[in-house]
């Protein structure tokens, strides 16, 4: 089910490279998808990017699944955000400045100077190399192959000197954002202040984020100089925000620590919001569905029309093998939430694996509109040619899947589906134009076709 924390099944292509995804739920460094943490992630994002004339449509957002503090820009205007990010953060100002800081190199244009630094970093190694030969040939081959050895870390320290320029340029560039936004810096230059000892550690044990992002002293001072002279430094969340945070915290501990460990952080006396929606998780995670259900029902007590507590309890019925019972939550988070395309997934999910022709049919509504707002969701894509194959609708079902094989970056797949689909669909209808745009854009060579024929063959069983 596509519910909370499922991983996508997907390719990451063009901007994102060849960095492939997990096809299992496994939450180690891989991509997770969740309604309810991107939404509080975009209420953080999205006035931050209005602010640096960004579309806010333009700009994807992507959380890792990684208790690593960690966040990072892509080419294509890709923000990622580590879920130890969300967690080590101690108030909603923190994550805010970390994702300005990020804006900031997006703005700077930074990423297009990438390889301005590798290329400044390989003449400087190129250099060291150069000089250490002169060295050995004059007759001082020690030194000469101590110099020749040192090249890579000189050519480091030369792109350190590159980045650190543009880290106090996405600094000033966080400040000024925040500040736009009518938001205090405060909660970056804590951020930096409290995990600066991280410079101080050896360079493998330092976190990802300063491997990627030089922290000094200097840098902090200068940070914490332009915060102060905002009128907004002391600005602080609002209550609601500060809510939010606790809850997809406890959240993301449910789902990505072991149950003792959530257990331990939210005993059964803390009767908080945020604890039980943990428990809850961690019950789940255990096999103790009716225990877990226990606690989603208690909370749905205090918040009857809370979509995501709606979802969880109908994923926790669906993978529990209580499909009939899992369709009536489902529906109620949809009812709710109409634009979420990840709660209409799993309803579709849950009226597939439980229903009749009519909810099959409803199905593949609910899919239709979700892949309107997310046309790259490989599950989708998945659920409905499932949808079309129980309809007996087999042309529909293979244009699902040259659909889910084209978002995942498999261009063959997607070029024999397309062409079996384009075959038998009729003529001048919306799929069979679909298909021959598949077709058209997917064009393999004929090396790449020989190629996928050989595998094909070598599947084949021998008799």
């Amino acid at each position: 089910m596509p519910g909370l924390f499922r991983t996508l099944a997907r390719q990451l292509t063009g901007a994102l490279g060849a960095a492939a995804m997990a096809t299992a739920p496994v939450f180690a460094q891989g991509l997770i998808r969740d309604t309810e943490i991107e939404a509080v992630m975009r209420e953080y994002t999205d006035p931050l990017l209005e602010a640096a004339e960004l579309n806010p449509r333009s700009v994807d957002l992507y959380l890792i699944g990684d208790m690593e503090f960690n966040a990072f820009v892509t080419q294509g205007q890709n923000i990622f955000l580590h879920t130890g990010l969300i967690v080590r953060a101690e108030s909603p100002n923190e994550i805010k400045g970390v994702i300005a800081h990020e804006i900031g190199h997006i703005e700077g244009a930074h990423l297009a100077r990438v390889g301005e630094a590798t290329r400044g970093g390989m003449a400087t190694m190129a250099a060291s190399i150069g000089i250490g030969l002169i060295a050995a040939m004059a007759g001082a081959g020690g030194a000469g192959a101590a110099i020749i050895a040192s090249a890579p870390q000189f050519a480091q320290m030369d792109m350190l000197r590159y980045s650190r320029g543009q880290e106090a340029s996405a600094d000033q560039a966080a400040v000024r954002l925040l500040t736009a936004t009518g938001q205090s810096g405060r909660g970056l230059v804590t951020t930096f202040e409290r995990l600066a000892y991280q410079e101080r550690m050896s360079f493998q044990r330092r976190w990802e984020y300063f491997r990627s992002h030089p922290l000094s002293a200097d840098r902090v001072s200068a940070l914490r100089r332009n915060v102060e002279a905002s009128p907004y430094l002391d600005t602080p969340d609002t209550q609601e925000e500060i809510d939010e945070l606790l809850r997809i915290q406890a959240k993301i501990i449910g789902f990505m620590v072991p149950p003792a460990q959530t257990f331990s952080r939210f005993p059964e006396t803390d009767t908080s919001f945020p604890a039980r929606y943990a428990r809850a998780v961690a019950y789940y995670k255990q096999g103790l569905t009716d225990r877990a259900e226990e606690e989603v029902d208690g909370l749905l007590v205090l918040e009857p029309e809370n979509a995501f507590l709606h979802e969880l309890k109908g994923q926790m019925l669906y993978e529990s093998g209580r499909i009939d019972q899992s369709v009536a939550p489902y529906r109620r988070a949809v009812e709710l939430m109409p634009q979420a395309a990840l709660l209409r997934i799993g309803l579709a999910g849950s009226l597939i694996a439980h229903g009749d022709e009519a909810e099959v049919r409803e199905a593949v509504n609910h899919l239709n509109l979700a892949l309107v707002d997310e046309p790259g969701n490989t599950f989708g894509w998945f659920q409905k040619s499932l949808a079309h194959q129980a309809l007996g609708e087999t042309a529909m079902a293979e244009l699902a899947t040259a659909e889910r094989a084209y978002h995942a970056g498999d261009e063959m797949q997607a070029h024999i589906f397309a062409q079996r689909a384009h075959e038998e669909l009729e003529r001048g209808t919306q799929g069979w134009i679909r298909s021959a745009e598949i077709i058209a854009v997917t064009q393999p060579t004929s090396r790449e076709v020989r190629e996928w024929n050989r595998v094909e063959r070598d599947r084949r069983p021998n008799f």
